[in-house]
Formats: C-alpha cells, structure tokens, sequence
C-alpha cells in the first residue's frame, strides 16, 4: 500500500463552494456610446469639409454621411433639385437597364453590382483614380495664387470622397472650374440625379466656396476675391448673386454671423451701383448708364433699389401737384367733375411716359411696372381722393355723395388707359383693379351709410314740406272764411256749429263752386320715370283740368296750372263758414297726396341706386353691400311714399268722405248731378294707380334689369315691400271705395226722395191730376240715378285691374238693388202707374246688363219680374197671388213673404187683400 500523500492546496476555493465560479464571473456589456439618431442630428451642424473627414472615421459614418438625402436637403434649400427631372431621370434609367445585363447596365449606370461606383464589377478589379473638385490642385483649380488663403480651411483628406458625377460623359468640369467665366453659370449646369446630389453640390461647392469664404473672413469689402477676380460690374452682381444662394445651403453653426457678413458686402457692392445710377438719372443718360447699373441691380437682387429710386424721383411722384388740385372740384359749392376728370387724365398721360422709360431702362425679366402702379395708387390716386373725400364731406353732402361715385366711373376709365409696358402679363389687370380699390377701400362704408342717410332725410324733408304746406293752406283757408264772422260764434263749439250745417236745410246754405275733374289726360308712368317734364295745361274752357298737387318748396318744375273758381265775397255767418271749409275739404280731397312729390322721390331714389351701384363690381363683401344698399334704399323709397305721403292721404280721404252729407251740396238746374267728393275721391284712385304703375317702372327698369334683385326670390327685402306697398294700396283704396260708395248711395237715396213725384208710379194722386198715362219711358228720378252711378263707375275704368273693378262694380249694383227696394217701399203704384216703374226697372236692368256682370244681373231682372205685380188687374187677384207665391219668377232673390210686403204698396191693396190672402193662405175657407 502506498504511502502516497496529497499534497495540500493552497490559495484555492474549496471544492464545496459551488457558487464560486459565478461570483469570480464578471459580466461586461457593450453597447454604442451615442445612438445613431444623435449622430445623424449632430452632422446637421458640420461644415462640409468637417463631414467629409467625419466621413473617413468608420464605414458606419459614411454611409451616414453620404447619405442621398443630406445633400438632397441642400440643393432645395438653393433652389436645385427637381424632383420631377429626378424621377424622370431615374425611370430613364430603369427603361434603358430592363433588356440588358447586370454587368453591362453598371457599366452604362456607373453603378457596380456590388455597390460599387464607376461601374466596378469586383472588388479585386483596379480601380481607376476619380477626379475630384475638393483635392484638385490649387493651379488647376484656380489660375493663379488668389485662393490660397481660403483654400487652407477646406484641405484634408475627407474632400477626396466627392467625386465628380459619372453622369457627365463628355464634359471636363475641372477644366470649367478653372476658367472664372464658368462659376458664373455653374447653377445652369446642376443636375437632379438621384444618387448622385453629393455630386451635384459638389460643383457648386468647388466653384463658390472659395469666394464665400473670404467673404465671410474679409474685413474690408475692396479686397474680397470676387472684386479682383472679376473686373466687370455685371460679372460681380452675378457672382454676389451665386454666393447669397450658395450662402442658403450654409446651415452648420455659426451660419447667422456668416449670412451678415454676406449681405454687408453685398450691401456695399448695391450702394456703390446705386450711386452710378443715380448719377445716370440726374444726367438723364437713359440708354447709358441707368440702363447699364439698372441690369446690374437686377442681377444682384433684382433691382429693387434701382426702381425705387427710379419711382421716387420720377416726374410722376416728384411732381405730383401738376396733375389738379383736389379743392379745385369743389369751388363751385357743388362737385365738378371736369376737374377730376382732369386729374385722372394728366395721370393716366404722364403713368404711361413713365412705363415708357421703364422699357427702356430695366429688362423685360423684371416687372417695373406694377411696383410703379402701386406707389402711383398710395401716394397719388389715394391722397388725391383723401383730401377730396374729407373736404365734400365737411362741406357739402351732397357733392361728397356724387364725387365719390363719379371719381370711381373716372378711375376705372383711368385703369382702362394705362399701358402694362412691353411685356405685359395677367398680373396688370389685377393689379390694376387692386390700387383702385385699395384707394376706394377706405371711404366705402362711409359712403353707403351716407347715402341711405341722404336719401331717408331728404325724402322725409320732402313729404314734411307738403304735409305743412297742407297745414298752411288749411289754416289760411279758414281764417279767409272765419274773417266776418261775429266773434261770438268763434267761442261756440266746432262739433255743435258743423251740426248744425249737415242738418239745416239745403235752401239755407249758400253753395260754393267746385272744379270738374278730369279735364286733362294723365302723362305715362314712364314718361314720369324717365325724367320727361309734364307741359302746363292752360285753362281755356268751361271745364277746367284736374287740380294740381301743390309744390312743395323747392320742388320740382312739374307742375299743372291749378284752375279754381275764386271766391267772391267771405262768408258772413258761421254756418256758411263751415259749410264753405267743409266743401274746400272734400274738393282738397284730390290734393292729399301728389305725383310731383312721388316723382321727385322716385328721382332722388334712382340717383342715389345709381351711384350705390357702381360699386357692385367690387369684389368681396363691398359689392354685395352695395347691391344691398340699393334695394334698401327702394325699401326706403316705399316705405316714405307708401307710408307716410300715400296712405296718409287715403287716410284723410276716407275720413272728409264720411264728414259729406248730400244736403250739403245742390246741382244747378239742367247740370249733370255727381258726387263731388267720390268724384274727387276717384280721381285720387287714378293718382295712387300712376304712382304705382311708376314705382313699377322704376323697379323693372333699375333694379330688375340691372339684376340688382331677382323679382323671383321672395326673402328679397325690395321683393316684399313692394307687396307690402301694393297690399297697403289695395286696402286704402278698398276702404275708400267703400266708403264712397256709401257717400254714392247716400246720393242716390236723396235723389229719389227729392226728385221722384208721387204721381210718377201714381197718376192722379195729386189733386187735378190727369190720371191717363202721359209717357211710358224711364222716369227723370231714374235717368238720373242710372247717369250719376255709371258716371262714377267709368271712372275707375283703366285706374285699377279687372278684379278690383268688377267687386267694385258688383257692390255698387248689390247697394243699388238693396236701396232702389227700399224706395219702392215707399211708393204708392197704381196699376197705371206700373207702366212707368217697368220702365224704370227695365232702365235700370239695362244698365246693370252693360256691366256684364251675371250674378249682379239676376237681381235686377227679378227686380224687373217684381214690377209685374202692380200691372195686375184688381180682377185678377188670383192670378196676382200666383205670381206672388212663384218663387222660381224671381230667381230665388225674393221670398213669398217680401213679394206680399212688396204687393202691399199697390194703391188698391186693399181692395184686393181679401182676394189675394184667400188665395194664397185659404182665409175664408170652412171646414167640412
């Protein structure tokens, strides 16, 4: 056996410590130490020499930094990159590489099938030394030592990695690069490839930076490299205007203090230009040198300098009092429009001499013109129409209203005059009609609250002058009339005193003369409308012509000569008095309201619509509140003539017709007897009617055919208030003839009480009269009655439409037959005397027939029927009491029951009662 001994172990972990292997363990984690989202935001602030070198740290970092879309980015931020040519570019690609092989498309594309650049099949292949525009060397970038300074910061080995693009077969850009004509045009020559924008910017990089950097590092603007580099101030414009564009893609830190260095020596390159202009103009070298340093500005940043100087001190602005003087239009008290139109006109000649200069002095790339129209509108057009606006309107109202709507027709021919300049475009036009409402804008409103102003205070002024001329006349008549009377009957009541005249007798008052209506024919309503002046009608003959409407002051010179029979002598009594204020009232009736007043309204409303609608053309909510304002002013138009002038009127009409009494008034013997106040009250009608046939002219003619409103749109305010005018005619009108035909009845009663005899429908009544038949025709109560109610129904003819007409017509002839019943209840018919009530009935048959009216026509031919009955014998009284108890004789007008009270007027009723009521009842009959 084996004395062998382990030896013992020292330092180690005992073997029963199964953890110890894991607490010896140590776990150790790797991960980046900046994400690559940071990294990507972090190259947004490298310059791009930094990014080519950051580029060479790893495989990782280029491909982030030549990533596609970074260089993308920079080309849009200068205006380079097209997408479409882009795409257009790559589907070209595409359709060339579908039919050919891998290796023969990456050789056409330049792009390997490994990924490589410059058609490289493998990685074992050699490959070729590319040329590059950021590690060429300084003599064959740039001819002579120039650059060296600047060169210094852009050197390294990161500028090896932009490559020229494979995509220029055929051209040397190295060699373009050299010569400094060629970094002029070197934006021309950038292409939208996508794959290639490293590339692309790379052009622009090699050719520019160099001259933005010693820009940004110079202190004194005469010794930067672009003005030694290029002698000719045009070249340098276009230099200065590629490295404000290049200065566009600079978007690494520190790109604010670099921007304002650029634009400081821009800044002075401008001035220094400038100044040569501005010698060029005082000296008036137009071809020269204006022309020369105006291309120059505009090369650099578009000449915006140049042609503000140019307007500045141009004949147009400088001298801007030549055109007129805007107070000249108003030293007349009133608005001249020749003095306007003078401005407009001298502006108009001296905008185009302008615009003629601008041709010869700027190029045609740049719009000189608008820029000029512009200040031309602000410090020209607008100031003119401030200052004439502002005075009018302090002045004088009026002449404000009309010099901003004539001074608006004037500047939109001034806008038709002006010359858009040898190049003309679209934008002319608008911007034509922009200055003109630009200088128009601000006095808009003003304007249409104004003029609906104007219009309501000058129309109320209007109808307020005639309503107080009415007043006058009436106070003045009846202090003529109350003159001689005794003082003591002034104290008495008015109410009492008037009483007192409707019911004394007829004989007792003294009669008055009244004019006949109608002896002149009524002048058209649009003759009325269109401003035509109605001729003064002489009085030369017994029947004198309508009385005119009294003119208001100041009111128009339409005017009819008034014809009135002049008093003779005053009154001496009160009675007589008011007798004499009561007829002047009813013949005044026709004076309530006028055409002259309605015409002159209707004037002053197609003025004011007339300047409110020139300015419907503006665009926005200017023309649609113009358009607006002139159906309120119609609105307007209505209501003051509707309202206040023609309903009040009928008013007053209706209320003098209730205060008539036939007694009142007595026709001369052998005169045709009428109605005085319906007669009058009718002759109003025809009034109201050709004021509306007016309105309705005028709203047809100015609004409808304008299209200033649509007479279809019933929410149209002008739609709805011309029904409410005509509604409101309607009523007045209706109410009147109601009660003028109660007037005309009244009439009626008091001729058949006063002038039917009692031996008219009873012969022999009368103590020695004859009682044989001594004519068979029409009585003269009859005549008389049928000649005073066709009288004053012919006059409505033409006046009013058919409707109206046949109510009115049906009405009179239901009143008639009602009163001429009541009539014939009062008489006493002998069977002689029946002869001439058939008469009458058939006279009064006849004309009620002329009407034409069927239903009124029924009533008269049973009332003709009725008269049958008094033509019955006495012997005959049960033939009597069979006609009697036939209603189908009648029509049904007439019941059983009002026959026999019509029988009982017979003059021999009584001698044949008994006969008749056994007949028709059975009295007397016995019962078996």
């Amino acid at each position: 056996m084996s004395n062998f001994k382990r030896a013992p172990v020292t330092g180690g972990t005992p073997r029963s410590d199964v953890l110890a292997p894991i607490r010896m363990a140590e776990i150790v984690c790797s991960k980046p130490v900046l994400p690559a989202e940071i990294l990507a935001s972090l190259l947004e602030y490298l310059a791009v020499p930094d990014l080519i070198r950051f580029a060479r740290v790893s495989k990782r970092m280029r491909e982030m930094v030549y990533d596609d879309s970074r260089w993308i980015q920079r080309l849009r931020l200068m205006d380079c990159w097209d997408e479409g040519e882009a795409r257009r570019r790559a589907d070209s690609v595409l359709r060339k590489a579908s039919g050919i092989s891998p290796i023969e498309g990456a050789k056409r594309t330049g792009i390997g099938i490994d990924g490589m650049r410059n058609g490289a099949t493998n990685v074992h292949q050699t490959r070729r030394p590319s040329t590059t525009i950021f590690n060429a060397d300084p003599q064959s970038t740039v001819s002579t030592g120039k650059f060296a300074s600047s060169r210094e910061r852009y050197t390294g080995d990161g500028f090896q990695a932009i490559a020229l693009s494979p995509f220029d077969q055929g051209e040397n850009p190295q060699s373009q690069l050299i010569d400094p004509a060629s970094r002029l045009t070197v934006f021309s020559r950038v292409k939208s490839v996508r794959g290639g924008a490293r590339s692309e910017y790379g052009k622009i990089h090699g050719a520019i930076s160099s001259f933005y950097a010693d820009a940004v590092d110079r202190k004194s603007h005469t010794d930067a490299i672009v003005f030694r580099t290029y002698r000719d101030p045009d070249q340098q414009a276009r230099m200065l205007s590629n490295m404000r564009r290049f200065a566009k893609s600079d978007i690494s830190q520190g790109w604010q203090s670099r921007q304002g260095k650029l634009d400081d020596l821009e800044a002075a390159f401008e001035t220094a230009v400038a100044k040569e202009f501005e010698h060029g103009l005082i000296d008036g070298d137009i071809d020269g040198k204006m022309r020369k340093y105006a291309h120059v500005l505009v090369t650099l940043n578009g000449g915006a300098k140049g042609l503000d100087m140019f307007i500045t001190r141009s004949h147009l602005l400088s001298e801007k009092q030549s055109l007129g003087n805007p107070l000249g239009c108003l030293n007349t008290g009133s608005f001249s429009m020749e003095q306007s139109f003078k401005f407009f006109s001298n502006a108009s000649t001296e905008f185009n001499e302008q615009v003629a200069l601008v041709d010869r002095v700027f190029p045609a790339s740049v719009n000189a013109v608008i820029p000029l129209l512009q200040r031309v509108g602000q410090e020209v057009i607008s100031e003119y129409l401030v200052t004439l606006f502002d005075e009018a309107h302090r002045t004088n109202l009026e002449a404000y209203l009309r010099a901003v709507s004539s001074t608006y027709s004037q500047s939109l021919s001034f806008a038709q005059s002006l010359r858009p300049g040898s190049d003309p475009d679209d934008a002319f036009p608008a911007a034509v009609d922009d200055i003109i409402l630009k200088a128009f804008e601000p006095h808009i409103d003003l304007y249409l609250k104004e003029e609906m102003g104007f219009f309501k205070r000058m129309s109320e002024n209007e109808v307020g002058n005639w309503e107080k001329q009415l007043s006058e006349q009436d106070a003045s008549m009846q202090s003529m009339y109350m003159s001689n009377v005794n003082r003591q009957a002034d104290k008495r009541d008015f109410l009492t005193s008037f009483k007192k005249v409707v019911m004394m007798p007829v004989n007792v008052l003294p009669t008055f003369p009244m004019s006949s209506p109608f002896g002149g024919k009524p002048a058209t309503a649009k003759a009325l409308v269109n401003g035509e002046a109605l001729e003064t009608l002489p009085v030369t003959s017994q029947n004198p012509t309508r009385s005119s409407s009294p003119n208001p002051v100041n009111s128009t010179a339409l005017s009819i000569t008034h014809a009135s029979t002049p008093l003779a002598e005053p009154p001496t009594t009160e009675l007589a008095a008011k007798t004499a204020i009561m007829n002047s009232r009813l013949e005044g009736i026709r004076s309530l309201f006028s055409i002259e007043i309605a015409l002159h309204l209707v004037h002053a409303a197609k003025a004011s619509i007339e300047r409110a609608a020139a300015f419907i053309e503006v665009e926005g909510y200017f023309g649609q509140d113009a358009r607006k304002q002139c159906e309120l002013i119609f609105v307007l138009l209505l209501q003051i003539l509707g309202t206040r002038h023609v309903k009040a009127g009928f008013d007053q009409a209706v209320e003098h017709l209730s205060n008539y009494n036939p007694r009142s008034s007595e026709s001369s013997p052998g005169q045709n007897r009428s109605v005085t106040p319906l007669v009058t009250f009718l002759e109003l009608v025809n009034v109201g009617d050709l004021i509306q046939q007016m309105l309705d002219v005028f709203y047809e003619q100015e609004l409808i055919s304008t299209r200033l409103t649509d007479r279809n749109d019933f929410l149209s305010p002008a739609v709805k208030e011309k029904k409410r005018f005509e509604q409101m005619l309607d009523e007045r009108v209706a109410a009147g003839l109601n009660k003028g035909i109660e007037v005309l009845m009244a009439e009626v009663e008091y001729v058949c009480a006063t002038t039917q005899k009692p031996e008219d429908f009873n012969p022999g009544a009368s103590s020695g009269a004859n009682s044989e038949i001594m004519d068979i025709g029409p009585s003269e109560t009859a005549k008389q009655i049928v000649e005073i109610v066709s009288s004053h129904t012919k006059m409505l003819v033409g006046s009013t439409d058919k409707t109206m007409l046949d109510v009115f017509n049906q009405e009179v002839g239901l009143r008639l037959f009602a009163t001429l019943c009541k009539h014939l209840k009062r008489q006493r018919i002998s069977v002689n005397g029946s002869i001439k009530l058939i008469s009458d009935m058939s006279h009064y048959n006849s004309y009620i027939s002329s009407l034409k009216n069927a239903s009124l026509s029924q009533y008269f031919a049973a009332l003709r029927e009725l008269a049958q009955i008094y033509l019955v014998a006495p012997s005959d009284a049960k033939e009597l009491a069979t006609i009697i108890a036939d209603g189908d004789r009648f029509h049904g007008i007439f019941r059983a029951e009002e026959v026999y009270e019509f029988a009982e007027r017979r003059a021999d009723w009584y001698l044949v009662k008994a006969k008749v009521e056994r007949a028709m009842y059975g009295v007397g009959c016995i019962l078996m």
